[in-house]
């Protein structure tokens, strides 16, 4: 169960509640604590989080403190969330993150990492909803999410990027991320801050992936030591191999802030039933010393990276339909897109790694969700 330090009730208290005090029948924590508890349990829409805290009766209303044993309608829902500012509704929600983090530090030997990555809510978008792009910064070993910031569109995610590293504790973390990221000014952002980072290299950096690829290029003895690791995976039908080599030679000759080490990572995947191959070579920086990540190190940073398309994207989009999700009025589909991420991060703090099998399990014993957020039933 959560500390108490960390509970989540109390982000949720820390919330500005935008409607009048007086005639409000329902506390903003109450609310917010019901449809977290109504995500853990697989319900979607803010119309069928209504639905699922009509269906429990005035006991669980009650302990979620709703004081006449009646929870709201979906028209309440809506007109809340559609008025809630959804940057102090992240804010919070990032520091009650930040703190489940601190208690929940990763295995021995494994650097504390962030992945930095874009979604777009597709669904908000088609409706013509707002800002509908979702920069996150995602925990690596829990697949937390600690920040969520709104981009008007995929082309600020840079300037939006500078925004949430400047939210987030780097200090001693790793921030990972995909070549579209790997800017000079964010490399030096997240050195000045205390921060590691491990940036893949492609066209938009033409003169350093020219220098990182001419590196692995010229003959070795020029080149010094070239450490290697490699893995070979089995699933999925398919044979998957990594291949990954490291140098430091550019360390010391680099302009690039914080530039330590460059990677050349080689992937073949292979058909068991076809035979069919693929190949990719893709390149990267980072600002880890060799001393402080070798080459398995730095082959485990870039696969978890990868990962969290996996263990963020793929359940916010399958398990919760969030593609699908046409909410799209004032901050609707931001704080839905909050709270999805929080009710994950809740379930992947406790071990969870199948999160569609948690929810039915939540689902057929809905007070075990909201024995996750603290609350329990009334003995009086």
């Amino acid at each position: 169960m959560l500390p108490r330090a960390c509970s989540l009730l109390d982000a949720f208290a820390a919330i500005p509640d935008p409607r009048s005090p007086l005639g409000c029948r329902y506390s903003l924590p109450s609310v917010l604590a019901l449809a977290t508890a109504a995500m853990l349990c697989g319900y979607r829409s803010y119309s069928a989080i209504a639905e699922w805290g009509r269906n429990y009766g005035a006991p669980l209303a009650c302990a979620l403190g709703f004081r006449a044993g009646k929870t709201p309608c979906a028209a309440t829902l809506n007109g809340l969330f559609r008025r809630l500012d959804h940057a102090r509704v992240e804010q919070a929600l990032a520091a009650w993150a930040e703190a489940v983090l601190s208690e929940c530090p990763p295995p021995d030997g494994a650097h504390p990492a962030l992945a930095l990555d874009g979604k777009t809510l597709r669904g908000a978008r088609k409706q013509g909803g707002l800002d509908t792009h979702l920069l996150s910064a995602v925990s690596h070993h829990l697949g937390l999410t600690l920040h969520q910031h709104a981009v008007p569109d995929k082309t600020n995610e840079i300037t939006a990027a500078a925004d949430v590293l400047a939210a987030l504790v780097l200090e001693g973390r790793v921030v990972t991320m995909d070549a579209m990221l790997t800017q000079r000014a964010l490399a030096a952002q997240i050195v000045a801050a205390g921060g590691q980072y491990v940036m893949l290299v492609k066209d938009n950096q033409p003169s350093l992936l020219a220098d990182v690829v001419v590196t692995f290029e010229r003959p070795h003895w020029l080149l010094g030591p070239q450490p290697r690791a490699h893995t070979v995976d089995l699933g999925h039908g398919r044979i998957e191999h990594r291949a990954i080599t490291t140098s430091s030679v550019m360390a010391g000759y680099s302009t690039w802030p914080g530039l330590e080490q460059v990677f050349r990572l080689e992937r073949t995947r292979e058909a068991k039933t076809t035979g069919e191959r693929e190949h990719e070579v893709v390149f990267g920086i980072t600002s880890l010393k060799a001393r402080e990540a070798g080459p398995e190190a730095l082959l485990q940073l870039v696969r978890q990276h990868w990962t969290i398309e996996n263990r963020s994207h793929w359940v916010r989009d399958v398990t919760f339909d969030e593609d699908r999700s046409q909410a799209h009025v004032g901050a609707i589909p931001h704080v839905m897109a909050a709270l999805r991420n929080t009710a994950i991060g809740l379930m992947r703090e406790i071990g969870e790694t199948n999160i569609a099998a948690a929810c039915r399990r939540f689902a057929a014993q809905p007070w075990q969700a909201l024995a996750l957020l603290g609350i329990y039933p009334r003995t009086e």
